[in-house]
């Protein structure tokens, strides 16, 4: 990565829904915010208002477009399908619980991947390599100085993490993101590094 080093990427997780808060996967599924989810992102809004973005983009699912609108980016938002959340594949709707009941092991995302259901499925390499895609968008625009806001995804967005710092596909495992928060990457000494991560507002 080169350009400017003080450049920032933030990246902001949609507010809560039903399936968030059951902890259901959501993939491809359009579930709305909760009414806890819309002030969630109204209070990030208020956090982030008045700081300039160059680039503001977002996963096209509803809940991502809400968020980013809720917290006063709408007018400026252009939409990236490589920010869309993981396809669950056959998991699609199902809690963590539910798929290691269903394989009678336990079951690990990151490692594990899922099979294919009414859509193909990820692995977490197909997951990185949609989060190279963005960074390598937003590089252009991190070059001339800029900021640049993502509103994506708990797992897209933990991939992005991963793949911002050049670790392997399944360390986004490692870092966890709630809903309705911030998180911020940078540059340290030219070196990709985290400045903030899972910040509530």
């Amino acid at each position: 990565m080169s350009g400017s080093r003080a450049a920032r990427v933030f990246l902001m997780r949609h507010g809560e829904t039903e399936w968030s808060r059951s902890g259901r996967h959501t993939g491809i599924t359009d579930i709305p915010l909760t009414p806890t989810g819309e002030e969630q992102a109204r209070s990030i809004g208020q956090i982030l208002e008045g700081h300039r973005f160059e680039l503001v983009l977002s996963s096209p699912r509803e809940r991502a477009t809400r968020t980013a609108q809720l917290a006063g980016f709408g007018n400026s938002v252009q939409l990236d399908e490589n920010l869309a959340e993981w396809d669950y594949g056959a998991y699609e709707g199902m809690t963590t619980p539910e798929i290691a009941q269903q394989l009678g092991h336990p079951w690990y995302l990151w490692d594990d991947g899922v099979p294919a259901g009414n859509t193909p499925g990820e692995t977490s390499e197909d997951v990185r390599r949609r989060a190279q895609s963005v960074i390598a968008r937003i590089l252009p625009v991190l070059d001339t100085g800029g900021d640049v806001l993502l509103v994506a995804h708990g797992h897209s967005l933990r991939a992005f993490a991963a793949a911002w710092l050049g670790l392997p596909p399944t360390a986004g495992g490692r870092f966890t993101l709630a809903t309705g928060t911030v998180s911020e990457l940078g540059f340290d000494h030219d070196r990709p590094v985290i400045a903030r991560w899972n910040c509530a507002p």
